[in-house]
């Protein structure tokens, strides 16, 4: 079982302090047991002493050693006395009768000990009374005196240390203890909420409970670690709160999104590329890693092989089934790259008509602005009579009414298209408009002998812009007096109304135009006869205006030949 960390610490101070406790018994008892052992040694050497002052003052020698039996008598009875000369041989023995019979005692522990350093002890068994002894040596002039006292019971507890400082360690150890397990056990708290916290931020998992520290070092680690996961959290949400937008950006965008890794797996794709990549491919996929194998994006696949590490950015047309897409590349800094698709046909097919429109437009101006310039040099350089000089001032205004009215018409099918939120909407009355439209009309209507029938309620009403709606009218009632000959009619009606939108038929009992023109009448600049159109001085914009007015209007229109003659046009505007 593993142990936990206040159990580690209190373990690895108990054996620590277990280890200097016990050194320190160990060398209190070593050095308790030599002072007591020292002390009865010096008790010995005062014997030894009184010894050797009676020896020195009776004179005694081996002959009459024997005499030293007066002095021993009144020293303990336990102590052994042996006075041993500088042969090693023993001349007097308390203990022993016959003397004789010992061996030489030069080798003995303490007489060799006493013979180097004057004093000599030593604790062993005596090999002629087989009793063991604490023997105390000392040399002196001629011989040694050798006091010796039995290692019983008694000497041993002289000797032995007392237990009261054991007592003493043993009880502060306990104490240590005690200690040592309060403070092993903060240091465990801190350490197993350090340990908490640390999971949690490795496993990122929230703070779902708050943590306290004690005030200490490791506290305040604890405490910064607790700051350092909340604005993990924090910018975590944060993250997740822009990927979800991002994802969201991405599932909503028009464009094909897809993310791969630098092995082609796919980390990420919106529905439009699926889409896409199927539109584009011959046989339907799931797994968008046949990118590799399909040849219309063989562009792409060589770019990410053959790019240079500075190029990260790549872009192509392709032209598939009647569209045109935009296939773009990025690379990122860890080798994934994203390969996006957009539908970009209505983009092309719009930058094309503008191209045409613009060509168009320069044609257009190309033949009143030279014959405006004609009229001008030839006024300017030659002198003409008043007749011929109000022919070409009257021909030059017709000219600049011409390009007059060709720049309002660009300016307001550009309008219409580019900037539809730019016309204000209010209750117009569509009677009184095209009352009003008849009226701006009425020489041309009479000039063409045109009648010009109006079947609408007095009281019919729409929201939208007058301009436009005055538009619709006007250009329709422009394109019959200027294309559809003269001695005819003119028949408006609003012949339905439902409770969203009014509808209208337009038609006159002119020339028509061959079916297979009608589908380009509301094409910009186009012209079925371009002679009859020079002639009536239109712009080619009449009718494609209508249609976007009507289409800004959110309502339809149609045009048709008439039965009997002439065309018909059919459109409806919302209310």
């Amino acid at each position: 079982m593993k142990m936990t960390y206040k159990q580690r610490v209190f373990a690895y101070f108990l054996i620590i302090f277990a280890l200097f406790t016990l050194c320190i018994i160990i060398f209190e008892q070593k050095e308790e047991k030599a002072q007591r052992t020292k002390a009865l040694e010096e008790q010995l050497d005062k014997y030894a002493e009184m010894l050797h002052s009676y020896i020195e003052v009776n004179r005694l020698s081996d002959s009459n050693i024997i005499k030293l039996q007066h002095l021993v008598a009144v020293l303990p009875l336990e102590i052994r006395i042996s006075i041993i000369n500088e042969e090693g041989k023993v001349t007097f023995d308390k203990d022993v009768k016959d003397i004789n019979t010992l061996d030489n005692h030069l080798d003995r522990p303490e007489i060799r000990n006493a013979l180097y350093q004057n004093i000599g002890s030593n604790i062993r068994m005596s090999a002629s009374t087989k009793h063991e002894y604490l023997y105390y040596a000392k040399h002196y002039n001629g011989y040694y005196v050798r006091v010796a006292l039995p290692y019983t019971i008694k000497t041993k507890s002289m000797l032995k240390a007392d237990n009261f400082f054991i007592y003493i360690v043993i009880g502060m150890f306990i104490i240590v203890l005690i200690l040592l397990n309060y403070v092993a056990g903060r240091f465990g708290k801190s350490i197993s909420q350090l340990q908490a916290l640390t999971t949690k931020i490795k496993d990122d998992k929230p703070l779902s409970e708050k943590i306290e520290f004690p005030d200490d070092e490791l506290g305040e680690i604890g405490k910064q670690l607790v700051e350092i996961l909340k604005q993990k959290e924090r910018s975590k949400h944060e993250i997740e709160r822009e990927r979800e937008k991002l994802i969201q950006h991405f599932q909503y965008s028009q464009e094909g999104i897809c993310i791969f890794d630098k092995d082609f797996k796919k980390i990420y794709a919106n529905t439009h590329f699926f889409q896409y990549f199927n539109f584009l491919v011959d046989q339907p996929v799931f797994d968008l890693k046949a990118i590799i194998k399909e040849q219309m994006f063989s562009p792409v696949i060589e770019f990410l092989n053959k790019r240079k590490v500075e190029e990260n950015y790549h872009t192509f047309l392709l032209n598939k089934n009647g569209k045109i897409f935009s296939i773009q590349t990025i690379v990122f800094e860890d080798a994934s790259f994203e390969i996006t698709i957009k539908d970009t046909t209505r983009i092309e097919k719009t930058r094309l008509l503008k191209q045409e429109m613009t060509n168009n437009i320069a044609h257009e101006l190309r033949t009143p602005v030279t014959s405006l310039r004609g009229y001008l040099e030839t006024l300017d350089s030659q002198k003409l009579d008043s007749e011929k000089q109000a022919q070409f001032i009257h021909r030059a205004y017709q000219q600049t009414i011409r390009l007059s009215n060709l720049l309002e018409d660009v300016s307001l099918i550009s309008k219409i298209e580019e900037a539809p939120s730019h016309f204000q909407l209010e209750k117009v009355n569509l009677s009184q408009l095209v009352d009003e439209v008849r009226i701006d009309l009425t020489e041309k209507l009479k000039a063409n002998d045109i009648k010009l029938n109006v079947s609408i309620d007095s009281d019919l009403s729409i929201n939208g812009n007058y301009t436009l709606l005055y538009s619709i009218f006007r250009n329709l009632m422009d394109n019959t007096i200027n294309y559809a000959g003269q001695h005819i009619d003119i028949n408006i009606k609003n012949y339905m109304e439902d409770s969203e939108y009014v509808y209208f038929s337009f038609c006159d009992t002119g020339k028509g135009v061959e079916e297979q023109y009608l589908a380009r009448l509301f094409e910009r600049f186009y012209r079925v006869n371009e002679g009859r159109t020079r002639d009536t001085g239109g712009s080619g914009l009449g009718l494609s205006i209508v249609k976007n007015a009507i289409l800004l209007h959110k309502g339809e229109i149609q045009v048709k030949n008439r039965v009997g003659g002439g065309l018909e046009f059919f459109f409806t505007l919302k209310k």
